[in-house]
């Protein structure tokens, strides 16, 4: 069965059980051995190993995701412009997830507030700039400090870039050591579903159950809202008044791309029909899509950093904390960065928003509540993940003089809805 259909079939099992379990929520011998017993283990053994994941994934993922921009004959205006162009997307993606969660918070009313949950004492956002280059880079690591982390990664991947041939076989190592650490994500998130399910009956047995659901609810199509209006009106806006592009246009001729992505929820696995779109039907050359694409699908996570504002603030409110003007600029900052070490394969994005949490003090265990309903959210920010890839690329070809506007104007290409052939190496 297709892993994400367990983990949501686990999910609506969990949340079953918890809610006939809350009925017993007094019996002593069901706290003990259930509630409190295999359901709290069960937990706690699936959050713990995605912990474990977090450090090695970030570091390995930035350091390949910044060692993939050192190709020289890539590297001058053209790079500048496409990882400015993604680094804005990015932080304005965050910008309006962050906006509309404070303005319609999903997570009030939510049960969680009463679990006795302390937050961490706010930094002062002074101490986060003086902290953000790390004195002791193992003591970093353990107590995964995730912005000093990420400052570091990307040091040692320009350092890597600078150090010739044994900086080639160290990128050659990390490239190695990156599809290991993906291996190790695969086999957990293959126990994914049973995790899942403890955390879930486990929340549902402890908590009220409307209000749990209703706040799922909020959340999602929050989630949604935000995408749509990040594809429909900032990639729009850009193309319009940076690249001078209809944006109607490019959003025919990517509609087969966009398809694909939300059906694999892979910016990797789609990149052969994203590229032949871009070229087919946007008239991007090849000289300029070969280096823009690719480096999007390592860097460029516009909808993941959407998910990652809006969970942020979706679980503060659940637990009532009240998060600073210094802490939402945490937010903003550590997930522009960790989008660059995003893996462009499926669920990725939820370990990553470990690392945004630990930074502002909340609580890891409350992904299970998420987690289980973010694979549709997941299909979604894709194919926003890939527009956004793709308005850059045209942004930018269009700004060297590398793209066809005849082609990329033509009616009848884009009366064409039919999926371009995969591109072949």
């Amino acid at each position: 069965m297709n892993i994400s259909l367990k983990i949501l079939i686990f999910m609506v099992v969990g949340g079953i059980v918890g809610t006939i379990l809350h009925q017993f929520s007094g019996n002593a011998f069901i706290n003990e051995y259930f509630i409190n017993g295999a359901f709290h283990v069960g937990g706690k053994w699936f959050v713990n190993a995605l912990k474990m994941l977090m450090v090695p994934l970030v570091f390995v993922s930035i350091v390949c995701g910044v060692c993939s921009l050192a190709d020289p004959k890539k590297l001058g205006n053209l790079s500048l412009k496409t990882i400015g162009l993604y680094l804005v997307t990015t932080a304005l993606a965050l910008v309006l997830a962050i906006s509309l969660a404070l303005i319609f918070q999903p997570g009030e009313g939510m049960p969680l507030k009463d679990t006795g949950y302390v937050a961490k004492e706010s930094v002062p956002f002074v101490n986060v700039l003086v902290n953000l280059i790390p004195s002791n880079v193992v003591q970093a690591f353990a107590e995964a400090k995730m912005l000093q982390i990420i400052i570091f990664a990307i040091l040692f991947a320009i350092a890597i870039m600078h150090s010739g041939k044994a900086g080639e076989r160290i990128k050659e190592f990390f490239d190695s050591l990156n599809e290991v650490v993906l291996a190790i994500v695969n086999i957990i998130m293959k126990f994914a579903p049973y995790g899942v399910f403890c955390l879930i009956a486990k929340t549902f047995a402890t908590f009220d159950t409307e209000s749990l659901f209703q706040g799922l609810f909020w959340y999602f199509a929050l989630v949604v809202l935000a995408l749509i209006l990040h594809a429909l009106i900032t990639y729009s806006a850009l193309l319009r008044f940076v690249g001078g592009l209809n944006p109607i246009v490019f959003f025919k001729g990517m509609w087969p791309a966009m398809i694909t992505a939300f059906g694999t929820s892979s910016s990797a696995a789609t990149l052969p029909v994203t590229m032949r779109c871009v070229e087919k039907n946007i008239g991007v050359k090849k000289s300029t899509y070969s280096f823009t694409l690719p480096l999007g699908a390592t860097i460029n996570m516009d909808g993941t950093a959407i998910m990652q504002g809006i969970a942020t603030l979706f679980i503060a409110q659940a637990y009532g904390e009240a998060l600073t003007a210094a802490q939402l600029g945490m937010i903003v900052v550590t997930a522009t960065l960790a989008s660059i070490g995003t893996a462009a394969v499926p669920g990725v994005g939820l370990i990553m928003l470990q690392g945004v949490l630990l930074q502002v003090g909340l609580p890891i265990e409350a992904i299970g509540m998420i987690l289980g309903i973010d694979r549709l959210l997941d299909m979604t920010r894709t194919a926003v993940n890939i527009s956004g890839d793709a308005a850059v690329s045209a942004i930018v070809a269009k700004s060297e003089g590398e793209i066809d506007l005849d082609v990329y104007n033509d009616p009848v290409i884009h009366s064409n809805f039919e999926d371009p052939e995969p591109e072949t190496k």
